[in-house]
């Protein structure tokens, strides 16, 4: 198995060499691995040469289009791996995020909603369909992309209640004055060195009458590490599990 691992690295090597810089890329290959290891690759389909991107598992990633349908509308998002690294694909979490705000659509239904790290905003878009009111953040190095996937795909009715703002876990929270209703992450959780800044991140977005909404899958002890720090501070549930994606989602309180 680390065999034909590595073999798939070592010839996707170059693609993911070209995301936006050298920490994508580690984050990358990172993501990488748990994709293969869960998609369970053949090993005939294992050789020394990029993967061919329609076959293999992988390939969705360097789709340019991925379609969804939420909220009786139309999803699509436009997918950069090339340039934006693990920011600019769907991960399975933010998926399984929206299938249950959208089986639970009271959770963000006129709430005031913030989604961090939003990548391709695929759950903040679904949230707003939903009837959030709704901001979708992300680095700025993502922005671009992100307020274009996201301009494509709300309708003028709603927009007025969606917007796209640049937030770094570790600088100028300040700017939120106010705490969120909702606080909703997917696939947030990956970065070991990340971990204090996300946490102090959320403690300033979120109160004791807060609801925040963690989707992830859980790749590493690290992964768990983050959920221990969390319940330091909040009261944190397992809510909903997708066994088929290995996709957990979590509930947390903010204790008074």
């Amino acid at each position: 198995m680390f065999l034909r691992l590595g073999l798939l690295i070592y010839a996707s090597f170059p693609l993911l060499m070209s995301s936006a810089d050298g920490k994508n890329a580690k984050e990358a290959i990172g993501h990488f691995k748990d994709e293969v290891q869960q998609e369970n690759v053949a090993q005939n389909a294992l050789a020394l040469v990029p993967y061919e991107q329609n076959d293999h598992p992988l390939g969705r990633f360097h789709q340019e289009n991925w379609e969804f349908n939420f909220s009786g509308r139309r999803i699509s998002i436009h997918q950069n791996w090339n340039h934006l690294g693990v920011a600019g694909v769907v991960w399975d979490a933010a998926v399984v995020l929206c299938e249950y705000l959208e089986k639970n659509q009271d959770l963000v239904k006129d709430k005031r909603v913030v989604e961090l790290g939003a990548g391709t905003g695929l759950v903040g878009i679904v949230a707003g369909l939903l009837g959030a009111d709704i901001t979708i953040t992300d680095r700025e190095d993502v922005l671009k992309h992100l307020n274009n996937v996201v301009a494509s795909n709300i309708p003028v009715e709603v927009s007025h209640k969606v917007r796209v703002e640049e937030l770094d876990w570790t600088e100028n929270l300040q700017r939120y004055a106010q705490p969120f209703d909702v606080v909703l992450g997917a696939d947030v959780i990956y970065i070991k060195e990340t971990f204090s800044h996300l946490l102090k991140t959320l403690l300033h977005l979120s109160d004791s009458d807060s609801l925040v909404l963690l989707s992830c899958r859980i790749r590493y002890d690290r992964d768990t590490d983050f959920l221990t720090l969390l319940e330091e501070k909040f009261t944190v549930t397992l809510i909903f599990k997708e066994k088929e994606r290995d996709i957990h989602i979590y509930s947390a309180k903010k204790k008074s």
